[in-house]
């Protein structure tokens, strides 16, 4: 048993190395996701924008409309900082990285830090949500 000691640590060692040497994932982003009510009606860009914001908000990210059709979102965790751009119509909108900071964001890669991918899947949701509890 005791000769298996040696093994497990540096195994752990091992796993511990290359765990820290990961270069992040691959940035998510969401295209032209569909704006879908629960009443099938076509919302007004106003509506769209609005369940974005709250959406957004709700989730404390910072939301600010850049122009008629932009809005754009700003997520401050300690020390790091996400910026997405999120164009949308009253048919679909997208979610789409734009600038980032101490995410570890490779450009050529286009990798990020992990926990990018769960905020931009969690905002995503809330504004599916919003959409189709706003009932237009």
């Amino acid at each position: 048993m005791n000769s298996l000691r040696p093994v497990a640590l540096v195994l752990c060692v091992l796993f511990v190395a290359v765990m820290g040497c990961r270069g992040g994932a691959q940035i998510f982003q969401v295209k032209d996701a569909p704006v879908q009510t629960a009443t099938g009606k076509q919302p007004s860009l106003e509506d769209v924008q609005k369940a974005i914001i709250t959406a957004g908000v709700g989730l404390n990210w910072q939301m600010a409309v850049a122009k008629p059709g932009e809005i754009i979102g700003t997520l401050n965790v300690r020390s790091h900082q996400a910026v997405v751009l999120i164009p949308y119509t009253t048919t679909n909108y997208s979610i789409i990285y734009k600038n980032s900071t101490n995410l570890k964001y490779n450009a050529e890669k286009q990798t990020i830090h992990e926990n990018y991918s769960g905020w931009i899947q969690r905002l995503d949701g809330a504004i599916r949500a919003r959409l189709t509890a706003a009932g237009m």
